[in-house]
């Protein structure tokens, strides 16, 4: 480092140039007053020799002449001489000036470099300190180095380095600056410029802040990653683990820790120390086996029955990184085609025909027993073998023809004489049928090898039998025709006993098919009466003054949700078997659909015991929206059926084009053999229940039918005792989903209802009364009619002031709500907005609602959502 004083020098430019104009003046001056003095005396001797010379008249008066010209001559030397003097005397007014500015710019040279907020050094051209600031000073401040005017830049450095007062050096690959850490830690960047005359000027900026700022991005970027890796690890279905040089765990994931039964370990362990509580062994680059070979990779099989496959990986900075992949069904697989393999070779070893298979490259890939045999080849000699090598030339040369045709993608077969083990010749069919591709293209040539001889033997004996055949033949067609008319009459018979057994059939499956159709053309009448029970007993709920039937009310409420959900699942399952429900497939973002239920059943875990976790999802999807609740519903329903104790989960997982919607619980598992009859009609699980369970079996059954009227997929995998995972997968949606109603507050929803002028227009008197109940509790003016002309009497015509109209859909006489609110609104100067209740599911009347712009609700009615859609109605 260098150093300076404030002070200016003795020997400063300024003073410099000054001094040398004064010494070019006074030169000048000393010249003109010499040749001054030496005119002087020559005037004086021509003066006095023309005086003194009286003798000759014309002499004189040529010195006279020349006395004049002479004096002329001293006139204009003396008047240069002062001019030159004048000159003399404005020099040296500039140069007084000159040496005031010059003294100025000193000065304000040294506030300059004393003003800025870096270290400043000025080095002459023999690098020699000339100005220094006092911020170069006071690094100096807690040495006992002296720094003044004239240190050597190298006297400096060894005291920078003698004193400790430089601590670390760098040196910028980007721009050659030279950065220092002082004693005291602070940091120093050092940036050196020439100067014109051959010196140099340094200048040192303090960077700590910097340097601290860019150390704590630096610790956040890699904490950052380390997150982030962290997070790509814990999402790899491969266990992880990595250990550093130090033979201590670094990094794991939880497939780790599931893979290996382990149990949440701490940071910084040693590896072997947790290895040692799992049932794996230790596997390190360092494992050798007892040849001393290396071993990286190894294969183990669990007491569970799963077999992990564990490599290991060295690591170019020392350590390693440990996978632990669960290849059981890949292992079940190889198994199944050792297996398969085993069997095949078995059946076609014992098949009296000779079997080969051929590449595209006429190399034998497989061959049975009988083949082997038949050309004395060991056994699996001919494997890798090549067509022409195993025959004789001659034979070759017979069968190339049909090998090229073969391999040009025709299925031929003929006959070729060859000669057996016994030296007997013997009659061959040969058939070669192409192997292709998807894409036309040939393979390979399975070859089929059958010995005919016996049958041509058996051909010849026939032909020569042949003259003696017709006869027979006759003889034979008699007694053929008898038995001919015989089973012409069997077989009709057998004909008209297929007939009946076929129209029972249909009889049945007609029989079946108007059972269902029964069922779900009748859901309507079978929620009638249901939902008028349910409307008068929330009525009395509401109605919370007699406190004293709270309790029986309460329970009739349930019992009738008990029913409801009974023969709501059976309609439902009849419904989706007769076709009447189609899906409205349309993009929805799928938390409007997950938080509802999320909420909705977070409580129902809760009055069970339960805990139920929630992972949202930004995703849009595109699906039915009440049939893909239909399904989540009874997932969620089936898990807190089955979990005892425990918590359940539901959450989403993105796959390539699609989303998995999924079901995780704790509850008592499944078997194996039995994940294929969890989705037949009533089949229940066998766990016991503390409470009793009403159900019929059906869930999983409308769940299947559901996601395959959808087309979503259902996947399932339990265990038991540990729990289950239930998954929809539904595809992803490129457009823009609808819009969300917006739901009211509860208050201002129930301030909208009070004094709402409501008209109810329902064929069902117990309707009727019950939904009059339950409005009226809510505050508003009910008016109700179970006939279009029974309103018209009761309002003037349809004239009379009014907020809503409610409708049911199936009215008398063949008449429906969607007609019946057209007339009425068609009679009123302002239409009345219009909620639809109704059974009816169908897709044409969900649209024809959507272009009237009426609201549709199915039956059986549930207050709460009846409360929603009136408030929403009436703030429009």
């Amino acid at each position: 480092m260098a150093c300076t004083s404030t002070r200016p020098s003795p020997e400063s430019p300024s003073d410099d140039v000054a001094a040398t104009a004064d010494t070019d003046l006074q030169v000048r001056l000393a010249a003109l007053e010499d040749e001054n003095r030496k005119l002087k005396r020559i005037n004086a001797a021509l003066i006095e020799r023309v005086e003194s010379s009286a003798s000759r008249r014309d002499d004189s008066y040529a010195a006279f002449q020349h006395s004049v010209v002479l004096a002329e001559q001293v006139r204009e030397r003396t008047d240069a001489l002062n001019q030159a003097m004048a000159e003399l005397k404005a020099s040296n007014q500039l140069l007084s000036d000159a040496r005031l500015r010059a003294e100025t710019a000193h000065q304000h040279l040294i506030d300059g470099i004393e003003s800025i907020s870096d270290a400043f050094v000025l080095f002459d051209r023999e690098h020699r300190i000339v100005l220094f600031n006092s911020r170069f000073k006071s690094f100096w401040a807690k040495t006992r180095a002296r720094i003044c005017a004239g240190t050597r830049l190298s006297e400096i450095r060894r005291l920078a380095e003698s004193t400790g007062l430089i601590v670390e050096e760098h040196r910028s690959t980007l721009d050659d600056n030279i950065l220092y850490r002082l004693h005291d830690g602070r940091w120093v960047q050092v940036s050196e410029r020439p100067t014109r005359e051959g010196g140099l000027v340094i200048v040192y900026t303090d960077i700590t802040e910097v340097k601290q700022s860019e150390t704590a991005r630096r610790e956040q970027a890699l904490a950052q990653k380390s997150r982030l890796l962290q997070r790509a690890v814990d999402n790899l279905s491969q266990g992880v683990a990595m250990i550093n040089a130090d033979g201590t765990l670094e990094l794991w994931n939880h497939r780790f820790l599931e893979l290996c039964g382990l149990a949440p370990v701490e940071a910084h362990r040693a590896f072997s120390g947790v290895m040692a509580d799992s049932e794996l062994p230790l596997l390190t680059p360092d494992t050798r086996d007892a040849n001393g070979r290396s071993i990286r990779e190894m294969e183990h099989r669990l007491y569970n029955g799963r077999v992990l496959e564990v490599r290991t990986h060295p690591l170019p900075t020392g350590g390693f990184v440990n996978t632990f992949t669960d290849i059981t069904e890949r292992y079940r697989h190889a198994e199944a085609l050792s297996e398969s393999e085993r069997w095949i070779r078995l059946i076609t070893d014992h098949v009296p025909a000779l079997i080969a298979y051929l590449s595209a490259e006429l190399v034998y890939e497989f061959t049975n027993k009988v083949y082997e045999e038949w050309y004395r080849w060991p056994r699996g000699a001919m494997l890798g073998q090549r067509l022409r090598d195993v025959h004789s030339e001659e034979h070759w040369r017979r069968l190339e023809p049909y090998v090229e045709r073969a391999l040009a993608g025709e299925s031929l077969s003929f006959e070729v004489a060859e000669t057996n083990l016994n030296g007997q010749e013997r009659f061959m069919l040969r058939s070669y049928v192409p192997n292709r591709l998807a894409n036309g293209e040939v393979v390979g040539i399975f070859v089929l090898i059958r010995d005919i001889t016996e049958r041509r033997r058996t051909a010849e004996a026939l032909h020569q039998a042949y003259q003696n055949l017709e006869q027979r033949v006759r003889e034979r067609t008699t007694e053929l025709t008898a038995l001919n008319t015989q089973l012409r009459r069997e077989i009709d018979e057998r004909s008209q006993v297929e007939l009946r057994l076929r129209e029972a059939k249909s009889e049945a499956e007609r029989a079946n098919l108007s059972k269902t159709k029964f069922l779900a053309a009748v859901s309507h009448d079978l929620l009638q009466p249901l939902n008028a029970a349910r409307l008068f007993t929330s009525a009395l709920l509401e109605q919370r003054s007699q406190t004293c039937n709270l309790a029986l009310v309460r329970n009739v409420s349930n019992s009738l949700e008990d029913v409801e959900s009974l023969l709501g699942t059976l309609v439902d399952i009849s419904k989706l078997d007769a076709g009447v429900i189609k899906p409205d497939i349309a993009p929805f973002v799928v938390s409007e659909l997950l938080e509802t239920l999320a909420a909705e059943y977070s409580q129902v875990a809760i009055s069970e015991g339960l805990i139920l976790h929630f992972v949202g999802s930004s995703a849009v999807v595109r699906s039915d929206l009440q049939l893909l609740a239909r399904i989540l519903r009874n997932l969620l329903s089936n898990a807190i059926r089955y979990t005892p104790n425990g918590r359940i989960l539901l959450g989403c997982r993105r796959r390539r084009h699609s989303l998995a919607i999924e079901v995780w619980d704790t509850g008592v598992g499944i078997a194996h053999d039995k994940l294929g009859e969890i989705f037949q009609e009533f089949k229940r699980g066998d766990a016991p229940r503390e409470k009793p369970d009403r159900g019929l079996g059906l869930g999983l059954a409308i769940v299947e039918k559901i996601a395959r009227m959808l087309g979503h997929r259902i996947q399932v995998t339990s265990r038991l005792g540990i729990g289950s995972r239930f998954a929809v997968e539904v595809p992803l949606a490129r457009c823009a989903p609808r819009q969300k109603m917006a739901l009211d507050e509860p208050q201002a929803v129930l301030e909208r209802l009070q004094g709402a002028r409501v008209w109810v227009l329902d064929n069902d008197a117990a309707i009727c009364a019950g939904m009059r109940t339950l409005l009226e509790g809510w505050g508003c003016r009910v008016t109700t009619a179970l006939s279009e002309e029974d309103l018209a009497r009761q309002v003037d015509s349809f004239h009379a002031e009014a907020d809503l109209l409610i409708a049911d859909y199936h009215l008398d006489n063949g008449c429906n709500g969607v007609d019946a609110v057209a007339t009425i609104n068609a009679r009123r100067s302002a239409p009345l907005p219009a909620l639809m209740i109704t059974a009816n599911y169908s897709n044409e009347l969900k649209q024809q609602m959507r272009e009237l712009g009426h609201t549709l609700m199915h039956k059986p009615v549930r207050p709460m959502k009846l409360k929603t859609a009136m408030s929403h109605l009436l703030g429009r």
